[in-house]
């Protein structure tokens, strides 16, 4: 019997990978990408330290160096707190690069992962965070077998949902994808939850409205565990408390500046809903008479040089102050220190004024905690996060941010009534303590952790082989074999003599086709025998002259595989054929489809979604369906050797032509895409290290050798390093 991962002290890993991320003053609000999540992560990973049931955390992101930032962020370590570390791995360009246009390089944090992993261990907990690293952590927990956790933040589909509905109702719909890449984004977020064992949510609003959108919302795997707040640092001024520094960056906008504040913070975007709250305090006289207004919009030293969304926002904010004369009663300090922020709570509160959150859409609402914890009475969209804050603490009103009105009579509210301003402030700091601590978001968290790891099984892969076979070459050449190195007979014998001529060139072949019908076409073909055989779409795995099977890949292909009710489910669909007896296998499920009967790619995975079947589908040909496991593939099996072996992705080429070679050809291996493929492997042109050769079949094989300079010193012109 298996034993369970309970024995010893945690290892958890989290993983982070967009925005700027460093450990002590984090420069929140710099861009859309570095907010809320880059405080959670880091405030998660040093509560966890502190526990003495965890022995490490280490918090994984993207290593930046980039003129434009801090050199800090191209450090590749950085000290958290004693048991908490921050982990950057370089994968794609070393620039700074916005979230949506990281897609084509998580299959290279992946390879980098196990890299680190294998240097130093692998861990107990795999924690994704966001739909970018949701993706990444969910590819690693299925090649490691290791639990999975995930926390989305913010989701796709609502964010869709809310750009059609009111942000940007009469955008053109190609352009909404070009921009914010949603079906990519999508698919990403469906991997995260089919994978993971727990998904970490912060209110249940997200559970019932957000997260019920997606095909693989399992509400028995959703856990609502709150965000904490730091009350380290977040608490009411003393009442001898001296004026802070950041007070001279208020008041010298201000007439009056000893009239009560109205205080929001974030990030100059639309959904903040920032000008329509600077429209309502411009059209009422009496908000005007008794409060200013501060807006603290992240940073900025030029206004030019913000991103153009966050620029327009700010310059609208600016014109509106010009057309209402609100000179005098609104403070928009540039800069702020992150170490300033707890002081513009304190001054709020200290002037007794309020702080609102007008956004459209809020998942949390971060900023309500920290205000709460400085005793300061809040007005919030009625929407997401900020429903739960309310309903928990009772410490302000809650606001339609479609309808003015509704956020002039709350803000009005809270500076006219001096005891219930009292009650609210009291409330708030009550309810904090009692809800959203870090030490009890920490408490709730590890529970589930360790009832996960007493049901988990230790990972195949986390003791060494008895047996460990040590590849006697440096190099190793994997390729499909129908339509790759068949077509060209000629091209086919310069392969093999180049093969027999390199002793030091490991041989692999990677195949949708069965392993006896596979060594069949191998001696047709009279190729040498490979060292590496890869067979039923990324489900088998054997090696050498002896065909040895993988007993540790055996061990976790069949995780979660169905096999009769997908044919029941499948047999039936219109433009499905079933293939032949000698197509199938115990772990793949072949069908013909007729492309203008048949269901579409994503809804076939819906419609196994639907059903509760996990499994993977690859389209190859636009014709010939397979239906594996979860944990099968040619992207997981190779990478699986690899591990096994300790070879280098470098050192390994990939050849292919279509779409069950596709897992295999992205990520740090040298990717090569014959001339021929077919259709469904064009979305990976753009991709770093897949060269798409011109010649065909055998000869674009020779060409990618040629290209990579594969038999000599090997070179990557298509690193997409910059």
């Amino acid at each position: 019997m298996e034993s369970s991962v309970v024995s010893q002290p945690l290892h958890v890993v989290l993983i982070s990978l967009h925005g700027l991320i460093r450990a002590e003053e984090p420069e929140l609000g710099r861009d859309p990408d570095t907010g809320g999540q880059v405080t959670y992560v880091l405030e998660l990973a040093r509560e966890l330290a502190q526990r003495p049931e965890v022995a490490q955390v280490t918090l994984m992101t993207r290593q930046v160096i980039d003129a434009r930032v801090d050199p800090q962020y191209a450090q590749l370590e950085e000290r958290i707190s004693d048991k908490a570390r921050l982990v950057r791995i370089p994968f794609g360009p070393k620039r700074y690069l916005k979230k949506e246009a990281l897609w084509p390089y998580i299959h290279l944090f992946v390879d980098q992962a196990l890299a680190h992993f294998r240097r130093h261990g692998l861990p107990d907990i795999i924690h994704g965070h966001y739909a970018d690293a949701g993706l990444a952590g969910a590819q690693l927990a299925r090649l490691l077998h290791i639990p999975y956790v995930f926390t989305g933040h913010s989701l796709g589909r609502v964010k869709q949902e809310r750009l059609q509905a009111h942000d940007s109702p009469d955008a053109d719909q190609d352009d909404l994808e070009q921009k914010y890449r949603f079906l990519t984004r999508f698919e990403a977020e469906e991997v995260a939850l089919e994978t993971a064992v727990m998904v970490v949510t912060s209110t249940n609003q997200e559970v019932t409205d957000q997260y019920a959108n997606y095909d693989h919302y399992d509400p028995t795997r959703m856990e609502v565990i709150p965000p904490g707040v730091d009350l380290s640092r977040f608490s009411p001024p003393p009442s001898q408390w001296p004026r802070p520094p950041v007070a001279d960056a208020v008041d010298r906008f201000l007439q009056r500046p000893e009239l009560p504040l109205i205080f929001t913070m974030a990030r100059p975007d639309d959904r903040k809903n920032l000008e329509a709250l600077v429209r309502v305090y411009g059209e009422s006289e009496e908000l005007q008479a008794r409060a200013n207004l501060l807006l603290v919009l992240g940073t900025r030293d030029d206004l030019q040089d913000l991103a153009k969304s966050q620029r327009k926002v700010v310059q609208n904010i600016l014109l509106l102050i010009d057309k209402y004369d609100l000179y005098g009663k609104v403070a928009y300090p540039k800069t702020h220190a992150p170490s300033d922020v707890p002081d513009l709570y304190r001054l709020t509160r200290q002037r007794r004024g309020l702080f609102i959150n007008p956004a459209m859409t809020e998942p949390f609402g971060l900023t309500l905690l920290e205000a709460a914890a400085s005793g300061l009475p809040v007005v919030a969209t009625n929407d997401g996060g900020p429903r739960d804050i309310i309903a928990n603490c009772q410490n302000g009103l809650l606001i339609d941010p479609f309808k003015p009105e509704t956020m002039e009579c709350a803000m009005l509210r809270l500076l006219t009534e001096p005891e219930q301003w009292e009650v609210w402030s009291a409330q708030g700091l009550e309810g904090v303590q009692k809800h959203y601590t870090w030490g009890r978001h920490v408490e709730r968290y590890l529970r589930d952790l360790t009832d996960i790891l007493e049901h988990a099984v230790r990972p195949v892969l986390a003791d060494p082989a008895k047996v460990r076979r040590i590849p006697s070459f440096d190099r190793l050449i994997i390729t499909d074999l129908d339509n790759t190195l068949t077509g060209d007979p000629e091209a086919l014998r310069e392969f093999v003599e180049l093969l027999r001529a390199n002793e030091n060139v490991g041989f692999g072949i990677a195949t949708g086709r069965r392993l006896d019908s596979a060594m069949e076409l191998i001696e047709e073909l009279g190729l040498p025998k490979p060292d590496l055989i890869d067979t039923d779409a990324g489900t088998l795995l054997h090696y050498g002259e002896g065909l040895e099977p993988d007993l540790s890949w055996q061990r976790q292909i069949g995780y979660a595989w169905k096999p009769k009710e997908i044919r029941e489910l499948l047999n039936d669909q219109p433009g499905f054929f079933l293939q032949k007896p000698e197509h199938q296998s115990d772990f793949k499920i072949s069908y013909e489809i007729d492309t203008k009967k048949a269901p579409s790619l994503p809804e076939i995975k819906k419609l196994l979604r639907a059903a509760g079947l996990r499994a993977k589908v690859i389209l190859s040909l636009d014709m010939y369906l397979d239906v594996i496991p979860v944990r099968g593939g040619s992207d997981l099996s190779i990478r699986h050797v690899l591990w096994k072996w300790g070879f280098p992705p470098e050192h390994v080429l990939v050849i292919g032509d279509s779409g069950n070679d596709a897992g295999m050809l992205q990520g740090r291996t040298l990717g090569v895409v014959v001339g021929n493929h077919s259709e469904e492997l064009e979305s990976l042109r753009d991709e770093p290290r897949i060269y798409f050769a011109a010649g065909k079949h055998a000869r674009g094989v020779l060409e990618g050798i040629e290209y990579y300079q594969f038999l000599d010193h090997i070179v990557i012109p298509n690193d997409a390093s910059e």
